[in-house]
């Protein structure tokens, strides 16, 4: 998958659930933060499934369970 389209899926979903979102750029990761969470991901062009699916898992308990689904 995209690293583009997995940062806009968390961007929207976050728009949705009307919490804070905010791109960190670190020294070899982009951090994430979405209320007062924050997780990073890597700067590849292409994120395997499993990576997504784990960085997605990051933001269950702001943005429900699930919610990427």
């Amino acid at each position: 998958m995209k690293r583009k389209a997995v940062i806009k899926r968390v961007h929207v979903a976050a728009k949705s659930a009307g919490l804070d979102f905010d791109i960190v750029e670190l020294t070899n990761h982009t951090g994430i933060v979405v209320g007062n969470h924050r997780s990073t991901l890597g700067r590849h062009t292409e994120v395997d499934e499993i990576t997504v699916r784990k960085f997605y898992k990051q933001f269950e308990t702001v943005l429900g369970e699930g919610w990427w689904k």
